[in-house]
């Protein structure tokens, strides 16, 4: 069993199901793993959503916490534990202009397209300082509903492509299930995961990713492009059986 200095983690449907608490099973076994390795999580999601859905259900030690590195917004922001709180070490945020321009061509383009929605979990578009997110049911709407909205992915291909004409000096990219999201132009995971190199001084040869769309097109796939060693997974479930084989495989 190969092991790495770091091992970084995509949140939704990787290490939680959308939008939801991390699962105890899971939560034991990135604590297992927190104490042999530094663990990363990379997400579209704000801090907030990184609070509510894995800090609050992780339950890790002080000492666990410290190996842990978090970047929300796809690496935009990175956030370390240092004195009982979390640390803003740095935030790339869009300018005011950016910020109302991407989100005047998520709603125009969404409704051209008939994907604003009428009913939904909470507000459509999202304003995260160095992202903004469309989610077309809303943050908090249940999972079965967002896998059900866009099964092939059609609807979020057609809005990313028609709003990243109008913004070609941005980053649009699909997100999770019924997302999409803008940061600046050369922005995704493997700019989060680059950053995580330089600031922590670990070569991108001593870390392995894990993701649930590091398929063609999926928002974990740009990290292939660093040449990062990488494990697809299927969902939490997934994820945590295989934590626990490579902790087990390590310390054997």
């Amino acid at each position: 069993m190969t092991q790495y200095e770091l091992v970084a983690f995509d949140l939704d449907d990787t290490l939680a199901p959308s939008k939801s608490p991390l699962p105890e099973e899971m939560a034991h076994a990135l604590r297992s793993l927190l104490n042999i390795s530094e663990v990363c999580v990379i997400s579209g999601g704000n801090f907030t959503q990184f609070s509510t859905q894995l800090l609050d259900h992780l339950h890790a030690t002080a000492d666990q916490l410290n190996k842990l590195h978090l970047m929300p917004t796809c690496g935009t922001r990175y956030l370390r534990y240092s004195d009982g709180q979390w640390e803003t070490i740095y935030a790339r945020d869009l300018s005011t202009t950016e910020r109302h321009r991407a989100l005047e061509s998520l709603e125009k383009r969404a409704k051209e397209l008939g994907l604003w929605e009428a009913k939904t979990w909470g507000p459509i578009l999202e304003d995260r300082g160095s992202q903004i997110t469309f989610s077309a049911l809303g943050q908090q709407a249940p999972v079965e509903a967002k896998q059900a909205w866009d099964p092939d992915r059609s609807k979020k291909e057609a809005l990313r492509a028609a709003v990243a004409a109008d913004l070609p000096d941005l980053e649009v990219r699909s997100g999770g299930s019924t997302s999409v999201d803008i940061t600046r132009a050369g922005v995704d995971k493997a700019y989060g995961i680059a950053e995580l190199s330089k600031q922590t001084g670990i070569a991108i040869s001593d870390m392995l990713f894990i993701g649930d769309r590091l398929d063609e097109g999926g928002n974990d796939y740009p990290v292939l492009k660093l040449g990062i060693d990488a494990h697809a997974v299927t969902g939490w479930e997934d994820t945590a059986q295989y934590v626990h084989d490579y902790v087990k495989g390590v310390k054997d």
